[in-house]
């Protein structure tokens, strides 16, 4: 008999198997799906992007509308200018071919639901991007999506919204009569407007360097912004002040316009000030960018300075106790009669002081006068010390001589020469010995030398007498002397005031 063959599919269990084989490979491939199908072969290409704007991995990768593959990683990367993006990791299909360099990506919406796709746009260049490689982020770029107009208007937005809408219909609100006269006279504004406009538009208003200095100028006080706020908050307080008296205000207000009208008229007159203020400006631009250079050596001065400050009120309480005693003084009736002796006394003062100062800045006098006079008192007695003297007598054989009553002629010799009588005699008219030469230098005669037998300029009988002021030559200083008058010391080798002594014209 001839035996019948069972087919496989007949087996239950066998088909049971295969259906359950079946379902796990389905399983399989739908749930590593967001990797990449198997056994299909792709290519990495990484994107530089500003933000990752909600994709996830999965997510399909598409170009002109085809899908080309899918986001397999996203990480978050900083880029050497410090900025923070995120890096996608794209598995793209080979069959797609190679990506050129000049090519660009976005992330574009899908649906309204949220769901992203990496819109690649190819480029032509030749050079192509290599497996692996990264596009930089000045070729990808990120529109506006759907969750950022949503996220503008969050719960804080919505109620401020409906707030606004509240105070402005408050503040429409049964003004229709104002809204009528500001539409009316919106044309007028608005013609008035245009002038301003077109000059505000020239270039040579340099309205652009304004706002650049403005900017610098914000830069400056944020730093600051602590402060400032402090100061607002000081304001408000002055202002609350301020609203206590509406009558006050009411008419600082109605004076405002005519003083606003002043100082129209005085920015007239200021313009050439802030022309010349202007051209200051720019001669100090090279100063000021040396300033900062040398900032580093200023502020700690500055430092300094600021801990010297601190302590300057309690200087301003004693120094206001100065300026009311310096005021009661200065109103005081004697206090202008004193000053006017102290100046009267000054210029009696003056002139004596330059011509007897150098005596002693120069040759020491006082010093060698108080020497020579505990040399002079030195006498002992029972009573203590007495003067030493040295009594001369007149020479008898002399006509004319010191000690005779009616002499007719100054003392000129003429008589014994007899050291018992004493020698003759000859005036010695030379009373104040000088301290400096016309130039300053040191001319100490006093001490120096002694009596000249003959010095007489004036005399025309050519007598042996001592009578010129000043005997030619410098003497030089005295041992413990300067050689010239001190830097910065007034001088005069003969009185200013009073009576003066005969000169002689080669001897002055």
């Amino acid at each position: 008999m001839r035996s019948h063959k069972q087919s496989p599919f007949a087996n239950p269990v066998l088909v049971g198997a295969m259906t359950v084989l079946v379902i796990l490979v389905a399983v399989f491939l739908a749930y590593n799906a967001n990797d990449g199908l198997p056994f299909v072969p792709t290519r990495e290409l990484k994107l530089d992007i500003a933000s990752g704007s909600d994709l996830v991995p999965g997510n399909e990768v598409r170009e002109g509308g085809f899908r080309i593959g899918l986001v397999s990683q996203l990480t978050p990367i900083e880029l050497p200018s410090g900025q923070i993006a995120a890096q996608l990791t794209l598995k793209l299909d080979k069959a797609f071919g190679n990506v050129p360099v000049d090519s660009t990506a976005a992330i574009r919406p899908r649906s309204l639901l949220g769901l992203k796709f990496v819109d690649l746009v190819v480029g032509h260049s030749k050079q192509l991007f290599s497996d692996g490689a990264t596009m930089p982020i000045t070729q990808t770029s990120v529109p506006v999506q759907f969750e950022d107009l949503f996220q503008t208007f969050n719960p804080k937005t919505r109620t401020a919204i409906q707030q606004n809408l509240v105070g402005f219909g408050d503040a429409l609100a049964g003004r229709g009569s104002a809204l009528n006269d500001t539409i009316a006279s919106l044309p007028r504004l608005l013609g008035n407007l245009e002038p301003v406009a077109r000059y505000l538009s020239d270039p040579n208003t340099q309205l652009t360097r304004l706002l650049d200095n403005l900017e610098g100028f914000m830069g400056t006080v944020a730093p600051v912004a602590q402060v400032n706020a402090r100061l607002f908050t000081d304001l408000a307080t002055t202002f609350e002040a301020i609203s206590r008296d509406p009558n006050a205000l009411e008419q600082t207000i109605a004076e405002s316009p005519s003083t606003e009208q002043v100082t129209t008229n005085s920015l007239k007159i200021q313009q050439p000030f802030l022309v010349d203020l202007n051209t200051l400006g720019t001669q100090l631009a090279p100063a000021t960018a040396e300033l900062k250079q040398a900032l580093p050596d200023i502020n700690p001065a500055i430092e300094v300075g600021t801990s010297t400050l601190a302590r300057t009120p309690i200087l301003n309480a004693h120094l206001q106790q100065v300026m009311t005693a310096l005021q009661q003084l200065s109103q005081a009736p004697g206090t202008n009669v004193g000053i006017n002796a102290l100046n009267s006394t000054v210029q009696i003062l003056n002139p004596i002081v330059k011509y007897l100062g150098p005596y002693q800045t120069v040759c020491d006098d006082w010093n060698y006068f108080w020497t020579y006079l505990s040399d002079h008192v030195s006498e002992q007695t029972n009573f203590g010390f007495a003067q030493r003297v040295l009594l001369n007598m007149g020479n008898p054989m002399q006509t004319n001589n010191v000690g005779q009553q009616g002499a007719t002629a100054p003392a000129d010799g003429g008589g014994s020469t007899s050291t018992i009588t004493g020698g003759n005699e000859y005036l010695h008219a030379q009373p104040y010995g000088a301290a400096i030469d016309t130039a300053g230098n040191a001319d100490c005669e006093t001490g120096q030398r002694g009596y000249v037998q003959k010095l007489n300029y004036f005399d025309p009988q050519g007598r042996d007498l001592g009578t010129d002021a000043h005997t030619p030559g410098d003497q030089g200083p005295t041992f413990k002397g300067r050689a010239h008058v001190p830097a910065g010391e007034t001088f005069t080798r003969t009185p200013i005031t009073g009576p003066q002594l005969a000169s002689n014209p080669s001897n002055p």
